[in-house]
Order: C-alpha cells, then structure tokens, then sequence
C-alpha cells in the first residue's frame, strides 16, 4: 500500500518523508538553500516551523477513510482492513494497581507505527495545497510543517 499512496498524485509532494530520496536532512537542506537564496536576492525571510505531534490524535478515522477511496483509490480488501485496524484501537489508563475502562477511540491514529506515519500524511495533504495557493511556501516533514514567506527589504542594512 505504501508504493500506492507515495505513487499518488494526491501525496504532497511537500512532504519529505516515506519517499525515497526524501529524509529530514534533505528536508534541511532545501529551507537553508531559501533562505539564503533569498538573503543572496536581498529579501527577507519569515519562517516559522510547526511540532504537531497532537496532529496524531486527531486524525479522524471517516475523513481518512474516504480520503483514501476517493483520492487515493484503496478499495477492496485494503480499505475494510484499515477500517479495522483505526475503529478497534481502545486506550486506557492505568495507575499503580488501579485501571480506568478501557474507551473505544473514534479519532487518531498510532504515533509510533510507519503505518500511523504514513496515514497523517494522507489526511494532512490537501492542506499542502491550500497553504501554498496562498503565496507560503511550504516543507513538511512527517508531523513537522515548516512555512516561510519572502519579502524585499525595505530599508538598507548599515554595517
């Protein structure tokens, strides 16, 4: 399944990682050369990098599912078994010899797994295109988003 959804059209090509080519260091490397592309232009950059690891826990499960059918084409035996592996996650909590009962989870996926990874991305990707129509350049890689916008400088820098 993961050659499919990376293969996808619909995959933000702003997103660095489970592509192969694509890691956090070449993530780095391509907002450093903006930067300084921009510096060398004489324009400044604003950038602002985003930790969404609460992103995990909100995911929900009827968005990405028929996300995953309409744009990404899974279907069949693929689609019912995710369905299964989102709508039978239960969590809860346990302290000393005491344990609450146990909650089903109708939101999020895992943050640990490849899987849980990789279905973020899928739900998070539309986003992509709606940041930059709106003139910010984007990176993401996996729950990280790195947004920035270039202006021209306006007054000189005296030295």
């Amino acid at each position: 399944m993961r050659p499919h959804l990376l293969e996808s059209a619909n995959f933000s090509k702003y997103q660095s990682a489970y592509r192969k080519g694509h890691s956090t260091e070449t993530a780095l490397l391509e907002i450093l050369d903006g930067v300084y592309t921009a510096a060398d232009d004489k324009q400044v950059t604003v950038l602002i990098s985003l930790d969404l690891p609460a992103a995990f826990d909100t995911v929900d499960h009827e968005v990405l599912l028929q996300r995953l059918q309409s744009e990404y084409g899974v279907t069949d035996t693929p689609l019912p078994w995710l369905r299964s592996y989102l709508e039978s996650r239960t969590q809860f909590v346990k302290l000393g010899q005491h344990q609450s009962q146990a909650v089903g989870l109708d939101v999020g996926v895992p943050h640990g797994s490849i899987l849980g990874r990789l279905l973020l991305a899928v739900y998070c990707s539309p986003a992509a295109d709606v940041i930059v129509s709106h003139g910010v350049q984007l990176h993401q890689c996996a729950d990280d988003i790195q947004l920035s916008v270039l202006a021209a400088c306006t007054a000189e820098v005296r030295q």
